[in-house]
C-alpha cells in the first residue's frame, strides 16, 4: 500500500505470486481504495502442507551456506523444459542467499496463514491463474480460493506448474488482458 501511495499510482492491478499473491490479497482486502484490479498467480489461501510434504521435508534439510545445486531447488523451480536453465541458475543463487533459518521461519509463517477472511474482503476483479500441474498449491487449493474471492475468474494454465508465468508467459498476459483490460 505504501508502495502504491508513495509512486501515486491510480487503482493499479496489483499481481502477485505465490507468497505474493497472499501478499497482494491482502493489500487489496485491507485496502479496497487503493486497488483496481487483483491478479493471483499460483496462490492459495492456506498452505495446508502436510508434515511429509515435499516442501517442508526440503526447506528441513537446507543447511548453510545453501549451495545453487541443492536438490531442492529441482523440486522448488520444477518446470517445463522450455524455461531457461540460466534463469532457474539464477534464481537458485538468489534463493541460495537466504539462511536456512529464514527458509524455515517463512515456511511455518505460511504454514499458518489462513487468508479466508481476507479473501472475503476483496472488492475488486480477480484474476486466478493456477498451473494445471502445480505440485504446491493444486486444484483443490485454486477452487477454494475461486470460491472465497467473490467474483473471481479461475483460469488454467495447461501443462504449466507452480510457475506460469515462466513456462508458459504468454498464456498469462493473454488471461490478465482478456480479464482485466487497460483503461
Amino acid at each position: 500500500a505504501g508502495l502504491i501511495r508513495n509512486l501515486r499510482l491510480a487503482r493499479p492491478v496489483v499481481l502477485g505470486h505465490s507468497l505474493g499473491g497472499m501478499v497482494a490479497m491482502q493489500v487489496a482486502a485491507r485496502h479496497p481504495e487503493l486497488v483496481g484490479g487483483l491478479v493471483i498467480l499460483a496462490g492459495a489461501l492456506k498452505a495446508d502442507f502436510a508434515p511429509d510434504h515435499p516442501l517442508v521435508d526440503g526447506v528441513a534439510e537446507l543447511r548453510d551456506p545453501i549451495s545453487p545445486t541443492d536438490p531442492f531447488y529441482d523440486w522448488w523451480h520444477a518446470c517445463g523444459s522450455g524455461v531457461p536453465r540460466a534463469l532457474l541458475a539464477g534464481l537458485a543463487a538468489d534463493a541460495s542467499a537466504m539462511p536456512a533459518a529464514r527458509w524455515r521461519a517463512i515456511l511455518e509463517e505460511i504454514r499458518r496463514t489462513d487468508l479466508t477472511a481476507a479473501a472475503r474482503a476483496v472488492r475488486v476483479r480477480t484474476l486466478i491463474i493456477a498451473g494445471a500441474c502445480d505440485p504446491l498449491f493444486g486444484q483443490a487449493h485454486q477452487e477454494a480460493l475461486a470460491e472465497a474471492l467473490a467474483g473471481s475468474r479461475l483460469v488454467w494454465a495447461q501443462d504449466c506448474g507452480h510457475n506460469p508465468h515462466w513456462e508458459d508467459p504468454a498464456f498469462v498476459a493473454k488471461a490478465i488482458a482478456d480479464v482485466l483490460p487497460a483503461e
